[in-house]
C-alpha cells in the first residue's frame, strides 16, 4: 500500500548525491533524468530510478482509474487511492510521485504549463500510463 513516507524515501534516494555532483553543479559522468514537476524541476540518477521503477509502477496503480482514462485527471486528486482512502495531504509529495513517474516514462501532464493556470485550482491535469 503507497504511503507518504515510502513515496518520500524513494524519491531522496532518486536524487543525485552530493558526492555526484561536479563542482558545476552537474552530475559527474552520468546524464540525469529530468522531471518538472508542479513548483519544480528535479534530476534523478537514472539507475536508482530504474532499481525503484516496480514500486513507483505500484503507487501509481493505486491512484483512481480517472487518472489513466481519456483525458487524465486533476492534480489535486492524487491524494486519494483508488478505493477512496486518502494517502496524503501534502502536495509536496503528490509532487514526488508525480516526478518519479515522470522519471519512469509513465506519467504526463495532459496541458503545457501556460494553460494550468485555466483549470481548476491552477492545478495541471496528470494522466497515468499503466
Amino acid at each position: 500500500m503507497i504511503n507518504l513516507q515510502e513515496v518520500e524515501t524513494i524519491f531522496k534516494d532518486c536524487l543525485f548525491r552530493e558526492d555526484e555532483m561536479g563542482k558545476d553543479g552537474k552530475p559527474k559522468g552520468i546524464k540525469m533524468i529530468e522531471a518538472e514537476g508542479i513548483k519544480s524541476t528535479f534530476g534523478f540518477h537514472p539507475d536508482r530510478v530504474e532499481k525503484h521503477r516496480k514500486k513507483i509502477i505500484e503507487f501509481l496503480k493505486e491512484m483512481p482509474e480517472e487518472f489513466s482514462k481519456g483525458g487524465g485527471w486533476s492534480f489535486l486528486n492524487l491524494c486519494n487511492t483508488e478505493d477512496g482512502k486518502q494517502w496524503t495531504g501534502l502536495h509536496v509529495i503528490m509532487e514526488q510521485l508525480v516526478c518519479l513517474g515522470i522519471a519512469i516514462g509513465k506519467v504526463s501532464y495532459c496541458l503545457p504549463r501556460e494553460m494550468w493556470s485555466a483549470l481548476p485550482g491552477g492545478m495541471p491535469y496528470v494522466q497515468i500510463k499503466i
